[in-house]
């Protein structure tokens, strides 16, 4: 019986050939029936692919055997199956080779060398996290979009109010948190990767003391569950939406129209929209639309 699971990876090195790379990715997953999305940049690679777990150990084989990836951390969650038992978290496979693994606008400001992001942020395990939060007081800044952020967080976090990744460098070249550039700062995200970008672009802008939390919120979730400084839902790329890391997970996300509690994203229903909406369940019964005449 097929067991799907969901695999979240990435690894920033320099590519030469990108298109190459892209082509091998699309025959490596395409070929073992794996669904969901590969990112190919100069500055490396960046995945959420789902499948059997059998197909996706393959897989992670497969993209550890050529040397820049072979130290890739790949992180796993459980899958959801359809009615025949198959992975049913993606629609489809896409490879693409694209300027920035994340866009935020500014691809000739991060640079990459064989060991990572020149310049960013020092990783922090989950341990050195806690470590750190003991000794001194830390500022919690969140990397990633208004929505993510809404139904999950790190207690007391800075929530950006962004919808996308490029607003978050006019925010910080606006002078917005300036008054955060003597504090230490730990930047965190779904699975690491937005921080890997956003901590030197911090760094660049006068911050002095930045982190990040290696292996993001995903990895956290792994070890602490629900028992450290996490609370709420994780926000997932996939037909999921959001993933839980215990039984005892809290909801802090609010309906965007009766203010009731809810850990629900869904999409607008305007086609011509591509808002996401934080919407309970009996609000959703009476609209799903944004409200916006302009959206879209």
């Amino acid at each position: 019986m097929a067991t799907p699971k969901v695999i979240l990876f990435y690894a920033l090195t320099p590519l030469a050939d990108p298109e190459a790379v892209r082509l091998w990715q699309h025959t490596l997953a395409g070929g073992l029936g794996l669904r969901g999305r590969v990112i190919v940049s100069p500055q490396g690679i960046n995945a959420t692919l789902g499948g059997d777990v059998v197909e996706l150990k393959q897989y992670v084989r497969g993209l550890r055997s050529y040397g820049p990836f072979r130290d890739a951390d790949v992180k796993w969650s459980e899958g959801r199956a359809d009615a025949e038992g198959r992975s049913a978290d993606f629609p489809r496979l896409t490879v693409k080779v694209r300027d920035e693994l994340v866009t935020f606008g500014v691809p000739g400001e991060v640079q990459v060398d064989e060991s990572g992001v020149v310049g960013g942020g020092t990783h922090l395990t989950p341990a050195e996290l806690h470590e750190l939060v003991e000794r001194e007081d830390v500022v919690f800044f969140d990397g990633r979009n208004a929505v993510e952020s809404a139904i999950g967080r790190f207690r007391g976090a800075v929530r950006p109010d962004v919808s996308t990744t490029r607003e978050f460098v006019d925010l910080l070249d606006s002078g917005a948190y300036d008054h955060l550039k003597d504090q230490p700062v730990v930047t965190y995200c779904t699975g690491g990767i937005r921080c890997e970008v956003l901590t030197p672009l911090m760094r660049n802008r006068g911050f002095r003391e930045v982190y990040q939390l290696a292996g993001g919120i995903a990895r956290y979730g792994e070890e602490r569950g629900d028992d450290g400084l996490w609370e709420g839902s994780m926000y997932v790329f996939d037909g999921r939406r959001s993933v839980e890391f215990s039984d005892d997970a809290i909801v802090v996300g609010e309906c965007d129209r009766c203010g009731g509690p809810t850990k629900d994203v869904i999409d607008c229903s305007n086609l011509a929209c591509l808002a996401q909406l934080v919407r309970c369940a009996e609000c959703v019964r009476v609209t799903a639309d944004c409200g916006n005449p302009h959206a879209g």
